[in-house]
């Protein structure tokens, strides 16, 4: 039998598999305080408390032998893939830190990770998404499968461009493209090898390369009406934004807006309206109305699905309109709300919240602690190769100097 503290694990593991409450599992035989303390390894489980849960359970006491936690990879997959939920995937990732080093069944542990690791990605936890995801890469490998090695490596780039890792970020989204052209992958892996590499050469500043692919990318999906094809016409506006062509942008993200449906998948149903509110808050002049109405909807689809990480991008676009409509001491309280929950974003959209900061500092009246930042940022992001992420804090300087000249 398992000493504590790997009792404890298993019995959750156990719990949440079957989806019970401590309440349901405890039974009227134990109370929950009881349960609550085995689980988490501070008191040694009695024979006749082990007696109990497996009995709750419904299962051998042997449930809780070492030689069982092999076993756990498969069910608590086959639980995790038939209902997603935060206490499934959290099974599925202790079973597969149980199941590390057996090697037992590689194609299992392939789609376990892949689960985990888009579930961590979801949560914008980038760290972790990408030691399972480097894992992922390398099983891919092993198991000699072309379309397993693309989706892997075309996951492993999307993560790097996350972190803000454009360099190795651009070497594995050519190789995930290069190998499905190779094996003439079907079309929804040629499209998430394009769709990574379209995104890093964005980053890198390589526009011309990014808009030939995207306008491949727009072809490929051109007659599905699924969340690839959405997916596609966002990447492909968000080019032409950084092409400098906002209208041309609108229209490719009309389409998505207007013909994926939030029954499809929500949480990308909300992030094309995240988008749509940045765009008009790009244009020139900005169009804050038409924003923040997309923001509303934003709102309404954030309300079922429980994303902190895109709770806080919502929360730090509010901050931008609220500069731009010149309401500095609001932008300053939703600045501060989102950088006091430590938070869970994308590289660029951390970079984003310092270049609002920096902003504020400039119109608050310290002007030189605001360029010192937002010099900063320009030269990390250039030198990490973020070319057209240097580009833009460089534009914003400009804006901000200007604009509060104009104003004094």
């Amino acid at each position: 039998m398992l000493e504590q503290p790997f009792f404890g694990r298993r019995l959750k593991q156990l719990r949440t598999e079957r989806g019970l409450s401590q309440a349901a599992l405890a039974g009227d035989g134990m109370s929950t305080g009881y349960l609550s303390r085995l689980e988490s390894g501070a008191r040694k489980p009695t024979p006749r408390a082990v007696d109990h849960l497996a009995a709750q359970l419904g299962a051998d006491v042997s449930v809780f032998d070492e030689e069982a936690v092999g076993d756990s990879l498969s069910q608590a997959l086959a639980i995790a893939a038939s209902l997603e939920s935060d206490e499934t995937l959290e099974a599925l990732e202790r079973a597969l830190s149980a199941d590390a080093g057996t090697d037992q069944d590689p194609p299992l542990r392939w789609q376990a990770l892949w689960l985990v690791a888009r579930w961590h990605r979801r949560h914008n936890r980038q760290e972790r998404e990408r030691a399972l995801l480097e894992e992922l890469v390398a099983l891919g490998e092993r198991l000699g499968q072309p379309a397993l090695r693309v989706r892997g490596l075309a996951q492993l780039a999307r993560c790097l461009r996350a972190r803000g890792e454009i360099g190795r970020a651009a070497e594995v989204a050519a190789a995930a493209h290069r190998l499905a052209r190779e094996h003439a992958l079907a079309v929804p892996d040629v499209a998430a090898s394009l769709l990574a590499l379209v995104s890093v050469e964005s980053e890198a500043g390589r526009l011309a390369d990014a808009r030939t692919h995207a306008d491949e990318l727009t072809a490929l999906t051109a007659d599905r009406r699924d969340a690839l094809w959405a997916e596609a016409l966002w990447t492909g506006a968000a080019v032409r934004v950084r092409q400098g062509d906002p209208e041309s942008a609108q229209t490719l993200l009309d389409q998505a807006l207007a013909g994926f449906p939030s029954t499809g998948n929500l949480d990308l149903w909300t992030r094309l309206r995240v988008a749509a509110a940045r765009l008009h808050t790009q244009k020139s002049p900005p169009e804050l109305d038409t924003a923040e109405r997309y923001l509303e909807q934003a709102e309404s689809g954030l309300a079922f699905l429980g994303i902190p990480a895109l709770e806080q991008d919502v929360t730090s676009l509010r901050a931008e309109l609220a500069f731009q409509g010149g309401r500095f001491a609001d932008a300053r309280a939703l600045l501060d709300r989102v950088r006091g929950a430590a938070p869970q974003m994308t590289y660029r959209n951390r970079v984003r919240l310092d270049i609002l900061d920096g902003r504020l500092l400039i119109v608050e009246g310290q002007e030189q602690a605001g360029l010192d930042r937002m010099r900063a940022l320009a030269e990390e992001a250039q030198a990490s190769a973020n070319i057209d992420l240097a580009a833009d804090i460089w534009r914003l300087l400009a804006e901000t100097l200007s604009g509060t000249r104009d104003r004094a």
